[in-house]
């Protein structure tokens, strides 16, 4: 059986790789490779939206926090991600597409100066290597526990492959792989989900969970700390993800954007729903206590057979790349757009192209050597989000309400947030104790300390601005 799954692996990520050969010929400078040359039409923006949204997390830690602790999964990833594309369809889209840039720090610059654009730029970086690297994680521990590789095989291969078709077909190889998986993913939820629903019924779910002590099975708000504070994490984090905000310039315009955006909106919302039933139905068909591996996995190993267990399986490693890719191609956007182009001189679209083939490598690199020091992918997605809520949050969204320049605002905030996700990163990896709460229960300290960093700093850039009106 495991002959079938790399056989049907293999085949499936040569069509991937085939697939970026084929669009590389549309790459022939920076905004072709990055944003699609901006002609994404609406139904492109919602089959790129929506398969990078539906990544490890909604496929592997999605059922297993259902699994454990019933429907208040949805907080986790469900809630967070439906608020966060409809924020973006409704209240961000229009401003977005109105600003005249390429990548978020030049956004940055205008408000804030040149000097907080590169530290944006180098937040962001860490980010979605952070963001990679909990894909490769999953990916990882479901290939170890599928077809048996060793774990670090499995990240090898993850890597590998992605940077194979992202390197040569770029962001349009990535928005058509994405659809292609979109489909694969939609097809093996939607008939997992029937498959279970065939088998057990949510009475039957209710109680046996009563009778194993989970009494708030079907609680929403259930553990409501942690669940909203993961909510708070995730969706201030996305908000000011420059993954949407990439597809959103790469839209044709801002009618494509907004009715993608809204209609991913809507089939994430169904998505999550059935993914969460998906975990919870699995209480009545797997031991409580397995052997460490992801609920999906056994799934796929134990329970099914045959032709649906290979459907299930590609279909959740399409999750994985579909989330992969696009991370590793936002990130080497803002490598290739906010550092080396910063400090070489002026180049042309044929080196423009070599430097972002190149980032897209270091990025899948670092991501590559994040995911062999940590093993939980929800561990992993978490500290990146941290990063993001906590050090980006506050100054990105105050670029929508500002009029003029405030140096100081975004230099402290951007500062202060950065080194309070960097303690949190080194405390995560055992190399220092500081005392900090552990994520997400630091989000809320980290937040209000942003906060109070870039209100201290807006103060003495509108006293530095008064001064300066005075003395004309």
């Amino acid at each position: 059986m495991q002959l079938t799954f790399l056989i049907v692996m293999a085949v499936y990520l040569t069509g991937l790789f085939l697939s970026g050969w084929l669009l590389s010929r549309k790459n022939k400078s920076l905004e072709d490779f990055f944003l699609a040359s901006r002609s994404l039409s609406g139904f492109l923006v919602f089959l790129t939206v929506s398969a990078s949204w539906l990544g490890a997390t909604s496929t592997l830690v999605s059922v297993d926090e259902a699994f454990q602790r019933g429907i208040s999964a949805f907080w986790v990833m469900g809630m967070p991600t439906v608020v966060t594309v409809l924020v973006f369809a409704f209240v961000l889209a229009g401003p977005i597409r109105r600003f005249p840039i390429v990548s978020l720090p030049d956004l940055v610059e205008s408000f804030y100066g040149r000097g907080v654009r590169h530290l944006s730029a180098a937040l962001i970086i860490w980010y979605m290597v952070l963001l990679a690297a909990s894909q490769m994680v999953a990916l990882g521990k479901l290939l170890e526990s599928v077809m048996g590789t060793s774990y670090l095989t499995g990240l090898a291969l993850a890597t590998t492959v992605v940077l194979a078709y992202s390197i040569i077909g770029g962001f349009y190889s990535v928005v058509i792989t994405d659809g292609i998986q979109l489909v694969v993913l939609s097809a093996g939820i939607v008939l997992l989900f029937g498959l279970l629903a065939h088998t057990v019924s949510f009475r039957e779910v209710t109680a046996l969970a009563s009778g194993m002590g989970k009494g708030d099975f079907l609680n929403l708000f259930a553990d409501w700390k942690r669940s909203g504070l993961i909510f708070l994490s995730f969706t201030a984090a996305w908000i000011i993800s420059p993954i949407t905000w990439q597809r959103i310039q790469g839209a044709r315009d801002r009618r494509s954007a907004v009715r993608g955006l809204a209609g991913s909106g809507a089939v994430l919302f169904a998505v999550y729903l059935l993914i969460t039933a998906i975990g919870m139905m699995s209480l009545a068909v797997l031991p409580s206590s397995g052997d460490g591996s992801p609920v999906l996995s056994r799934l796929i190993s134990a329970r099914f057979g045959g032709g649906l267990s290979l459907l299930l399986f590609v279909a959740v490693v399409s999750a994985i790349l579909s989330t992969l890719d696009s991370v590793l191609n936002t990130g080497a956007l803002s490598l290739t757009r906010d550092v080396f182009i910063q400090i070489l001189p002026p180049v042309d679209d044929r080196k423009s192209l070599g430097l972002s083939r190149l980032s897209t490598v270091i990025m899948g690199v670092a991501a590559f050597l994040v995911a062999t020091r940590f093993q939980s992918i929800l561990k992993t997605l978490g500290l990146a989000s941290e990063i993001m809520a906590v050090g980006f949050f506050i100054p990105g969204m105050a670029m929508f309400l500002l009029k003029g320049r405030f140096p100081r605002a975004g230099l402290f905030s951007l500062a202060g947030g950065s080194l309070f996700a960097l303690l949190g990163f080194v405390q995560a990896l055992g190399w220092l104790q500081m005392g900090l709460p552990a994520w997400p229960y630091s989000v809320p300290l980290g937040m209000a300390g942003c906060a109070g960093l870039f209100f201290s700093g807006y103060l003495m850039d509108r006293r530095h601005l008064n001064r300066k009106k005075e003395r004309q």
